[in-house]
C-alpha cells in the first residue's frame, strides 16, 4: 500500500511554541488523514522532524509498504537522504527513529518541495498553534 505524505513543522519564536502538521494521501492523491499536534516549546527543526515521525507512524500503523514524503525543509530532506550529517544530538534521535521506521516500511523517499506546495501541512501546524494559544 502506498501513501504520499506532506509534513511541516513550525515554531513561533524559534525556539518557541511549536506544532507539527501532517497530511496523508493515498496513491490516487486523495487526502485520507490530516492532523496537527502542539508539541510544546522547541525549535523549527525539531518540529519538522517530529512531523515526519508522525507521518511515518501513521503509515506504519496503516500497513504502508511505500511512502513518498514531501517536506519544505531542505535541511531535513538532505539529512534523510544522507547528503548532510545530523550533527545536533536532539535531532539525531528523530533521524534514527525515522531511519528505522523507513526500513520496516520498505520503500520510503524524501523530497523537498517549495512552501507553496506544502500549504495543507502548514495549515495543520497553524491550526494546532492557534488552538493552543486560545486555550492558554
Amino acid at each position: 500500500m502506498k501513501f504520499i505524505t506532506y509534513t511541516d513543522g513550525g515554531s513561533r519564536g524559534n525556539p518557541g511554541p511549536a506544532a507539527t502538521g501532517t497530511v496523508i494521501k493515498n496513491a490516487q492523491g486523495e487526502t485520507i488523514a490530516a492532523f496537527g499536534r502542539y508539541i510544546g516549546h522547541t525549535t523549527n527543526n525539531q518540529a519538522e522532524y517530529q512531523a515526519l515521525v508522525a507521518a511515518l507512524e501513521y503509515a506504519t500503523e496503516h500497513g504502508a509498504t511505500e511512502v513518498q514524503c514531501f517536506l519544505d525543509s531542505e535541511l531535513i530532506v538532505k539529512q534523510m537522504n544522507r547528503e548532510y550529517r545530523v550533527k545536533d544530538v536532539g535531532l539525531q534521535v528523530h533521524y534514527l527513529k525515522i531511519y528505522n521506521m523507513a526500513g520496516r516500511i520498505g520503500r520510503v523517499t524524501f523530497t523537498h518541495v517549495p512552501r507553496e506546495k506544502n500549504k495543507e501541512a502548514d495549515a495543520e501546524v497553524n491550526k494546532a498553534l492557534d488552538a493552543h494559544a486560545r486555550n492558554q
